[in-house]
């Protein structure tokens, strides 16, 4: 019985003592500082620095390339045809200087052995819309015709699970083919694949979370067929009409900007103050060899 009591209380002055040190650290005009700057003219880190400085040369040069889709055939066809590159759909709909945060952009990469799928075949991301912060996914037709991959349906899952996490609208730029019919084995409609994706919108409108879809690229011989023309006087599935790419997405901005959506945010924004070492000098520190020690307290003075 006495141990019953005991433990309670030196688990509260434990608690006390902490918070007590955790106030001490982030009230003190002076606070300790943690790390020493590295030797920059030791061998070591110098060959660190080189070496690391190529991978990352390497990683951005091939985040241009991903960049550019399916090649310059692909872009060159797609772009004959009177429409926007999705990237360049992208930036027409984001509100003019504002950022766009990007989700998975190595999706896919040399995952399907010499068969190219960059990007995953669709973009998806966050990206400041009439005001609002919304997901917005965008399909590829540079990319095998913008076709569904399965690599292609995990990013498109995750970028649904983000906006219901962190209910925020949905803007769909579509233009694809469908499922990409050599690996349609793997792309079927159970709750972890392609059916998962209408699921998710339908749960995401019960939750009253918006979304808005541009449907574009549609083929004018294909309008009989199922064209906005048709869906848009005799089906009703669609809202708008759009004659084309920009006025598709100056409907959809129009659309997000009646919302009158707004999200509060329970947080504090503060100016991050520069770390205590230049920030490059990481490269010199932690290089690409593994086996290797490095004082991790100098990468926490970096960064």
């Amino acid at each position: 019985m006495f141990l019953h009591y005991v433990r309670p209380v030196v688990s509260l002055i434990r608690s006390r003592s902490v918070t007590a040190a955790v106030s001490r650290l982030y009230h003190a005009d002076k606070v300790a500082t943690v790390g020493s700057q590295p030797d920059s003219q030791s061998l070591v880190f110098q060959e660190n620095y080189e070496r690391m400085q190529a991978l990352v040369k390497e990683l951005k040069d091939r985040a241009e390339k991903i960049k550019l889709g399916g090649g310059e055939k692909a872009r060159n066809l797609h772009t004959s045809r009177g429409k926007l590159l999705p990237r360049e759909r992208i930036d027409r709909l984001l509100d003019p200087g504002s950022p766009f945060l990007e989700f998975s952009q190595f999706a896919g990469y040399q995952l399907y052995g010499s068969e190219e799928v960059p990007a995953g075949g669709i973009i998806t991301g966050i990206g400041r819309v009439s005001g609002v912060e919304c997901i917005i996914v965008a399909n590829d037709a540079t990319v095998k015709g913008g076709t569904y991959y399965p690599v292609t349906v995990k990013k498109h899952l995750r970028a649904q699970e983000i906006a219901q996490q962190n209910h925020l609208p949905c803007i769909y730029l579509v233009d694809s083919g469908g499922a990409n019919l050599p690996r349609q084995a793997d792309v079927f409609p159970d709750r972890d694949h392609f059916g998962r994706i209408f699921f998710n919108q339908a749960r995401l409108s019960s939750e009253g979370i918006a979304q808005v879809k541009a449907a574009t690229g549609e083929e004018v011989s294909a309008e009989d067929l199922g064209g906005a023309d048709l869906h848009c006087r005799k089906s009703g599935v669609t809202d708008h009409y759009a004659l084309d790419d920009n006025h598709a997405l100056h409907l959809a901005r129009k659309a997000v900007r009646s919302l009158n959506y707004k999200k509060n945010l329970d947080v504090t924004v503060e100016t991050p103050e520069a770390p205590l070492f230049p920030a490059d000098e990481l490269y010199g520190i932690v290089g690409d060899n593994l086996k290797r020690n490095f004082d991790i307290r100098e990468v926490m003075a970096t960064v």
